[in-house]
């Protein structure tokens, strides 16, 4: 059957593609920026119509609609990542959290142990053969939009084609639903002096030929600020933001020493500006791949001078790190942190940084050291303390891998906040008998 043809026939309106949805279904809603806001819209418009729906998600930059007070009747969110739309309702129990490695997101889809009846994506307009491509967010949905029982595509033509993995025939949607949005788009943040010296410190550890998994925010863009000398950086990262298109241009990041996907940079999704997403339109630099292959620790450990930088909320003396909770309120997730970490430590030449300020100002002006005696009731550790590589804050790089229990606590407490200190020094002489 010709592909115009079956587009026209599955084409519908954003209304009656919802209803289709069965009372009791697990929804999955594509990642970040590929969530169709015309179809969430249109859940949430018809809410009456449904019963015990749950809603899978990971990262969502729209309004979290679905966990709306008096809406448990009809929705319950279940994310593998507790955003700010989210937290509330996880805490106030109209929703749970679900920890989970984002590389496996797509395996237990795959495997049926996360219910998937539903796949709702955004995807660009069909090329010529009737493929239409998730643009920026391949990740999991892929295998989202396989596995689903009825799958529904919003096009929308501000959509990027991007390469890698993410074209799909329109005859993988049960229906087709036409409505143009703006993409969400997260601005660049603004560099405070401390990230700029978070920047500097986690530069210093990357070397020329690096490959460079890199997040969102100020620590990472203040990263970037520091590589401008370095030479032939690759990417390959769980995602990346507006900050790699200056070096790119540049050309420090030319992507020629990665071991793997050599000239490419190699992501799960993106998360920026229109910029950025103008720049991954048919750019067969950038490939968009699942998160199952870019994520998974065996991909990542064939990287040569394999570099993660990531965050964290906490690190005790031991070196055990909290990216995730403030003690039992779940604040965000897993993400990719242990995915790249775990990768990097079989890379050959491979560095791991957890790159944090030293402390955090709570909206009533009170500080808290990052650095702590030990991690708060009710949190997890995210990433263990064998785990662990560098712990990189404002006052420097305390290295931990291979280190003693005596001489973590040591290096960790020299580049705490110096009114942190003293408390510390406490705790060290307090657990290991000796003056620090």
């Amino acid at each position: 059957m010709d592909w115009k043809q079956v587009y026209n026939e599955r084409k519908t309106t954003a209304d009656e593609a919802v209803r289709r949805i069965e009372n009791g279904s697990h929804v999955v809603l594509a990642h970040c920026v590929g969530e169709p806001p015309t179809l969430t819209r249109a859940m949430v418009d018809n809410r009456e119509q449904y019963e015990n729906i749950t809603i899978h998600h990971m990262v969502r930059l729209g309004p979290l609609d679905f966990a709306t007070p008096g809406y448990e009747k009809h929705f319950r969110v279940e994310p593998w990542f507790s955003a700010a739309n989210a937290r509330a309702a996880i805490l106030e129990g109209r929703g749970d959290f679900a920890p989970v490695f984002f590389h496996e997101v797509p395996i237990l889809i795959r495997k049926g142990r996360v219910g998937c009846d539903v796949a709702l994506a955004q995807c660009s307009p069909p090329d010529a053969h009737g493929y239409v491509s998730l643009g920026t967010s391949v990740d999991y949905t892929r295998q989202a939009i396989r596995t689903a029982k009825y799958s529904v595509a919003q096009v929308n033509p501000n959509m990027p084609r991007t390469w890698g993995e993410g074209l799909v025939h329109v005859s993988e949607f049960d229906a087709i639903v036409e409505a143009e949005d703006p993409l969400y788009e997260l601005m660049p943040p603004t560099i405070s002096d401390t990230e700029k010296a978070i920047g500097e410190h986690c530069a210093s550890l990357v070397e020329d030929g690096s490959t460079l998994q890199l997040g969102i925010g100020g620590i990472p863009d203040a990263v970037m600020l520091f590589l401008k000398d370095k030479k032939d950086l690759g990417i390959h990262s769980e995602m990346i933001a507006d900050g790699t298109l200056a070096l790119f241009e540049a050309g420090v990041i030319n992507n020629s020493k990665k071991s793997e996907n050599k000239g490419k940079m190699t992501v799960a999704f993106l998360m920026g500006t229109r910029a950025l997403y103008d720049f991954a339109h048919d750019n067969p630099v950038v490939e968009v791949k699942t998160v199952d292959y870019v994520n998974h620790p065996i991909t990542i450990s064939r990287q040569h001078k394999m570099i993660s930088i990531n965050s964290a909320m906490q690190v005790d003396l031991m070196g055990q790190v909290n990216a995730e909770a403030i003690g039992f309120n779940q604040f965000s997730g897993v993400g990719g942190q242990v995915d790249f970490v775990r990768g990097v430590a079989m890379s050959e030449d491979g560095k791991s940084i957890i790159a944090m300020p030293s402390v955090t100002v709570k909206k009533d002006g009170t500080v808290i050291s990052k650095i702590v005696p030990f991690i708060d009731e009710g949190a997890p550790v995210t990433t263990s303390r064998c785990d662990t590589d560098y712990i990189v804050t404002e006052f420097g790089i305390a290295e931990i891998k291979g280190k003693s229990l005596r001489q973590r606590a040591r290096n960790l407490i020299a580049v705490a906040h110096p009114d942190a200190r003293d408390a510390l020094k406490d705790e060290f002489e307090k657990r290991f008998k000796e003056k620090y």
